[in-house]
């Protein structure tokens, strides 16, 4: 703490020999208190300037000042780490093929656009200079191909999170490819990649990436059983997996899920028009197994566990088979799982037949009441 201290002091005394101080006319800026004496603006110290453009909140900012002098540009690109480039509406590919070589600790970029405008050639400069790169956020770029998922897979092997969603023309093999160099991905949006989003790719993914966390595959329409069933095998540390408008699946993947993936916090079931009353009762009796196995706890302690593991978010509008009693098993199973509006985590717009079924807190303020009663009766 001692040297953080002493460090940070040292920044403000630069800061302030520059700032309160101003220039003489031999264009050099002193403070008396630490005999500090910078030339200009370019003499910053590394760490100080880091922390100016930092306090900017503005990523352009980064960039300019990279272009101001040689000293600034070796510091920006030793020391950037995390950078979007979601705020140009023009010419961002060729920002990015500029940039890429000289931002070569980047860890984190954000590529995301309003309009199309990255190219493969883009992506591939970022593949081959930023190595150390862990999060990729590249959504919405319809007009990137495979080229772009191989040039990632063989430069950014350590990739953990990465969104591609709406990226329409990469192909299953391509994605299968990425699956297995970069092994180490937690978090993965492929969100409309209808052509990349098969069962042979879900297969790939399960068999190469056992952290997974996070799946997005919503609108992957080609998605059936099989795709899922591996996944639930293969990356039993999922905890969100997003299978709104995956209208081929049944009440087999939601079995296998529940069998399979114990950690599951949020699942999306949204227009799965094939799930049935055998998939809600499957995901509460998953529950009940996972309280059953502390047994020598309190009611208490099983309910928290309950909470703090089972399912916080379910969507199944649109899933016009399910019956109240199913819902309202699920629903009394996982205490995370709530209809009331203050906490709506239960989504079942769309389904007409399930409006009796409701989350524990919709009897609190009757009990609440109860029990007042009682207190002044006595």
């Amino acid at each position: 703490m001692d040297g953080e201290q002493l460090m940070s002091g040292e920044l403000d005394n630069s800061f302030n020999a520059l700032m309160v101080s101003g220039e003489g006319e031999s264009g050099q800026a002193h403070h008396e208190g630490t005999g500090t004496t910078l030339l200009g603006w370019k003499d910053l110290p590394m760490e100080l300037l880091l922390r100016i453009l930092s306090m900017a909140g503005d990523d352009r900012m980064v960039i300019v000042g990279s272009g101001v002098c040689t000293g600034w540009r070796d510091t920006l690109e030793w020391g950037v780490t995390n950078l979007s480039l979601s705020w140009c509406q023009a010419h961002m590919n060729d920002l990015v093929m500029s940039l890429a070589q000289k931002f070569t600790k980047l860890q984190v970029l954000s590529l995301r656009q309003i309009k199309p405008q990255l190219e493969d050639s883009a992506v591939e400069a970022v593949a081959n200079n930023c190595h150390d790169l862990c999060e990729l956020d590249l959504s919405r770029s319809f007009r990137l191909s495979d080229r772009s998922l191989y040039a990632l897979a063989h430069g950014c092997p350590h990739l953990t999170r990465l969104n591609i969603s709406g990226c329409s023309n990469f192909s299953d093999a391509a994605l299968a490819y990425l699956s297995s160099q970069c092994k180490s991905l937690k978090c993965l949006n492929l969100c409309g990649c209808v052509r990349a989003v098969s069962d042979r790719a879900l297969q790939a993914i399960a068999c190469n990436c056992g952290q997974l966390q996070s799946l997005n595959l919503g609108w992957c329409d080609s998605v059936t059983d099989k795709g899922v069933t591996s996944l639930a095998s293969g990356c039993p540390e999922l905890r969100a997996l997003d299978l709104c408008g995956c209208v081929l699946i049944t009440d087999e993947s939601v079995v296998a899920l529940a069998n399979g993936c114990p950690h599951l916090r949020s699942l999306g079931l949204y227009y799965c028009q094939n799930i049935t009353d055998r998939a809600m009762y499957s995901l509460a009796a998953n529950s009940r197994r996972v309280r059953s196995k502390g047994r020598s706890w309190d009611a208490a302690a099983r309910k928290n566990a309950a909470a703090a593991d089972g399912l916080a978010s379910l969507n199944i509008s649109q899933c016009t088979a399910l019956t109240p009693p199913a819902v309202q098993a699920v629903c009394d199973s996982f205490p995370a799982l709530h209809t009331c509006p203050e906490r709506h985590s239960l989504i079942i717009s769309g389904c007409l037949s399930l409006t009796s079924v409701h989350c524990a807190c919709a009897h609190q303020p009757h009990r609440h009441g109860r029990a007042i009663l009682s207190n002044r009766a006595y």
